[in-house]
């Protein structure tokens, strides 16, 4: 299993009227989350597009237990709980700076070629940086 954490602080543009973060602004967050996790297994997004490979979003979940607030420091889990095949899970736990957990989520993503239009499987270098976290 691979698991990343990435920091992340409420700006007041993220929050609504009663100054909770917006409820369409925890996607953001996971695109954070999964941008981050990959650029540190050495693997830009940018590079991935590039070369004519993007991930497109096939599925997304969220579930709210508790709301974030303007200025509140939040950590964003990441977890990939299974090698991605032609499909790639990511998981999400999102705490506050008391490290109560307030919001679960979860995306599907797909690797594309983009110039066929075609779902490809995972890319060799993407299987190579997560293949560490899945052996033994």
């Amino acid at each position: 299993m691979y698991t990343f954490d990435t920091p992340y602080r409420v700006r007041y543009a993220d929050t609504d009227k009663m100054g909770f973060m917006y409820y369409g602004h925890y996607s953001k967050l996971y695109e954070i989350a999964r941008v981050e996790s990959l650029r540190s297994l050495g693997i830009r997004y940018k590079d991935m597009e590039d070369a004519g490979i993007i991930m497109p979003v096939v599925q997304n979940n969220s579930r709210y237990i508790a709301p974030a607030k303007y200025d509140d420091l939040l950590n964003i889990r990441l977890y990939l709980k299974k090698m991605p095949d032609r499909k790639v899970i990511f998981e999400y736990e999102i705490f506050n700076e008391e490290e109560i957990l307030i919001h679960k989520g979860e995306t599907i993503l797909v690797f594309m070629d983009v110039a066929k239009q075609k779902v490809i499987d995972t890319p060799a270098n993407v299987k190579d940086a997560l293949k560490p976290f899945f052996e033994g």
